[in-house]
């Protein structure tokens, strides 16, 4: 039981943190940026007012104004609710990073500070957890509450499988979310042949890719025999990075890959940024922010 209780303890204290440090950075950085790359749609009706001196005279509503034999002009405001989905990936390479920090704990404060950012701007959040299947989904609402559950969720969540999946998780985010919304597929990509979904999945939606990977994943440095483990088989390999060769052969096979990715992503139209666990996220979440803006 008290095991329990500590566990509790030392849970609210990590979602504490996180909360201060995201809704900061939400709040100091991120609010203004958000609100231009991710405005709602257009304009909405709103409610009628007297004519005042300024007003322009095509918003003049001429039916109230014929029945009150006054002039009213029909005000109008941004369509600002959005609904926001995080698809996050749980599979086990989460659980890899050599600098820095672990790519599950930096995929929670980029959640976190795209949450507080959402719920700043009245936008409803939602999440899907996913692995080679859909893991656990929770539905769009508003609210600090809300977010701190989803906080709570990103740190303490314990999968039931280790592969990824990216078809199935944009499978299943297409059906159960109905109405167009703005999305953010946070992984790192491990998983193949994706892209008809990707491409379905932009259409319906404004879906952006954040890729999280560690350096290690891209070039091994010279220690020696060194055996690899993949996260989510389990398999194990010996790998000797005492030699050039072996060490070449890696990385170009780490840009293959990367080539791949980025190729499905710009086919399907979908935004992308690549952050690195050892850097700071804020400066590649601005670059995308402050991309998307220009483009409006």
């Amino acid at each position: 039981m008290k095991k329990a209780k500590r566990n509790t303890q030392e849970l609210l204290k990590k979602v504490r943190k996180i909360e201060i440090k995201s809704k900061g950075l939400s709040n100091q950085i991120f609010s203004g940026e958000y609100h231009s790359a991710f405005k709602g749609r257009g304009m909405a009706f709103s409610e009628v007012r007297e004519y005042q001196l300024g007003d322009e005279i095509r918003t003049i509503d001429w039916n109230v104004t014929a029945r009150f034999n006054h002039p009213y002009v029909k005000v109008f405001e941004e369509e600002r609710e959005m609904t926001v989905m995080l698809l996050v990936d749980v599979s086990g390479s989460k659980n890899f990073g050599t600098k820095g920090q672990l790519k599950q704990d930096m995929i929670t404060e980029i959640c976190a500070v795209l949450a507080f950012s959402a719920i700043n701007n009245n936008d409803k959040v939602g999440v899907i957890f996913f692995s080679d299947q859909i893991e656990k989904f929770i539905p769009p609402k508003k609210g600090k509450s809300h977010i701190l559950m989803i906080i709570r969720e990103l740190i303490d969540f314990e999968p039931q499988h280790q592969g990824t999946n990216i078809k199935e998780a944009l499978r299943y985010f297409t059906l159960a979310i109905k109405k167009r919304s703005t999305a953010f597929l946070i992984s790192d990509f491990l998983s193949d042949n994706y892209e008809d979904e990707l491409r379905i999945a932009n259409k319906k939606h404004d879906l952006i890719a954040l890729q999280i990977y560690d350096e290690r994943e891209l070039e091994i440095p010279n220690v020696g025999l060194i055996q690899l483990v993949d996260a989510e088989s389990g398999e194990n390999v010996w790998f000797n990075s005492s030699s050039k060769r072996n060490r070449s052969l890696y990385s170009q096979e780490a840009l293959k890959k990367q080539a791949l990715i980025e190729n499905s992503l710009k086919k399907s139209g979908v935004d992308h940024a690549k952050i690195a666990t050892h850097q700071s996220y804020v400066q590649p979440l601005m670059n995308l922010f402050k991309r998307r803006e220009h483009r409006r």
